[in-house]
């Protein structure tokens, strides 16, 4: 249902401000006492206000501008979607303005910026944030998706991938492989998509009576993997096996194996990572890992927000896309092809099925 219009009338009204000042407030380059600029801001939270609605009242163009919210490009996934993001946006009119925030509770940091910028659509990269955030975007009626994150609020469109499957795929291939001593290499400990495959990892192995031998964090990062994958081969029995949440990851421990612990990548361990990245098909890595589907991912996401922008539909959807094993080097070979087992999950482990 579409909310009662709120003008700056309303909000200069609650915060006992002239319209000016609403204005001001709303606006990155004008001047404004902070103290104003707050009162502003509450009582538009207070009132659902959207500023873009200072654009249609002065009858001015709109932006024509979307923001775009990441905590690193570190990790080559984000730049593939970024780029592809930015293309499609780019023919459709539109250009992207780019937020970064920290890893932790990030988006409440830059959620106030990100409102007197006036864009007209947000996407969101990899940016945890909780319902209580969710909520108080979806009450600023600005169109909003996020894309490789979950969020426990259905007001806002969300687009990701299978994360579970693809984790339950990993602990049962490992273990198909003849490991025992599988180890897992986290991402940032609170986020959807490290809960969801670290989830589904462990349900793949318990599923063939296996438990995880030694679990490490390395919060996505290349130079937090090294450190984390140090910690794990320092024991005088190591893992014979490696699952981690992502590539970059991946590739920075088959790195720290090679080259500071001496071990072969798969004869002493194998590995297996999450994403698909462009390098984890160079020979160096030769990485088998989780494709996810980024194309489609980008697609589906710019395709929801565009759709909110241009108030073609207001409805919200929440997408999962599947994930395509890669089977590669940085693993022994089986004798069994690897996607059966992943359609065996979708049908009776995945937790949607239950």
């Amino acid at each position: 249902m579409k909310r009662k219009s709120v003008t700056s009338r309303d909000v200069a009204k609650l915060a006992g401000v002239s319209q000016s000042a609403v204005s001001r407030s709303f606006s990155a380059d004008a001047k404004v006492a902070e103290k104003t600029r707050k009162r502003v801001l509450e009582a538009a939270r207070e009132l659902g206000y959207r500023p873009n609605s200072i654009a249609r009242s002065l009858i001015t163009r709109s932006s024509r501008t979307i923001a775009v919210v990441a905590y690193s490009l570190e990790n080559p996934f984000y730049s593939v979607m970024l780029e592809k993001a930015s293309r499609y946006f780019q023919q459709q009119g539109y250009h992207l303005q780019l937020f970064f925030a920290p890893s932790d509770n990030g988006f409440a940091t830059v959620i106030d910026d990100i409102i007197r910028s006036q864009v007209e659509g947000v996407l969101m990269l990899a940016i945890t944030m909780d319902s209580a955030q969710a909520e108080e975007v979806a009450n600023f009626g600005i169109p909003f998706v996020v894309i490789n994150r979950t969020v426990n609020f259905d007001g806002i469109s969300q687009v990701g991938s299978d994360n579970y499957s693809g984790g339950y795929w990993a602990g049962h291939y490992l273990s198909s492989l003849g490991h025992r001593r599988i180890a897992y290499l986290a991402g940032l400990p609170d986020s959807s998509t490290d809960l969801q495959r670290q989830a589904g990892f462990l349900k793949g192995l318990a599923d063939v009576g296996v438990d995880c031998y030694a679990m490490e964090v390395g919060n996505y990062r290349y130079a937090d993997a090294c450190h984390a994958t140090r910690r794990l081969f320092a024991n005088s029995t190591p893992p014979d096996a490696l699952f981690c949440a992502n590539d970059l990851m991946a590739i920075a421990a088959i790195d720290t194996l090679r080259h500071e612990f001496g071990l072969a990548v798969p004869d002493d361990v194998s590995v297996i990572g999450f994403d698909d990245i462009p390098m984890a098909d160079w020979p160096s890595h030769s990485l088998t890992t989780l494709k996810q589907p980024v194309e489609l991912m980008v697609l589906k996401a710019t395709e929801l927000l565009m759709a909110q922008i241009n108030q073609i539909d207001i409805n919200t959807e929440h997408i999962m896309l599947p994930v395509t094993p890669m089977l590669r080097n940085s693993t022994r070979r089986s004798a069994r092809h690897p996607k059966e087992n992943l359609e065996e999950v979708s049908d009776a482990h995945h937790p949607s099925a239950r």
